[in-house]
């Protein structure tokens, strides 16, 4: 992926939406953008089955980056209803490494598209790189 000039060290996957990137890359650091579910895979009223569809998504894309969810320095969720949030934190539990908790934060808000009841964003470390011997 080449950078645009006087950007050598920010890294922007490639992306078909002009309007963002995937994954960003800067001095260690992976952002990953508002990931939400594929809504022609799924139900829209199952707030489990969006949040572990969107949560294997965040899995691929820190594999792209070189991280993992064990490298989640923080994480914004946002909830279509608040009354969602026990089955989505529940599901946000099983799939978090317990020794590995973030700095989280949830909020209750209206969605980009109606179908959509989950949406997160997460910054994470690259994992280290070996030492050279």
């Amino acid at each position: 992926m080449a950078a645009p000039a006087g950007e050598s060290d920010i890294v922007r996957f490639p992306s078909e939406d002009a309007r963002m990137s995937p994954i960003v890359i800067h001095n260690g650091t992976v952002y990953l953008s508002g990931q939400v579910p594929d809504l022609t895979k799924l139900d829209e009223s199952d707030i489990v089955a969006q949040t572990q569809q969107t949560l294997a998504k965040v899995d691929d894309l820190l594999a792209q980056a070189g991280s993992s969810k064990r490298r989640i320095l923080s994480a914004t969720i946002w909830i279509k209803d608040m009354a969602d949030f026990a089955a989505m934190n529940k599901t946000w539990i099983e799939w978090l490494d317990p020794t590995c908790k973030p700095a989280r934060a949830c909020v209750q808000a209206p969605m980009a598209k109606p179908g959509i009841l989950f949406e997160v964003m997460i910054i994470a470390a690259q994992n280290p790189t070996p030492a050279s011997s």
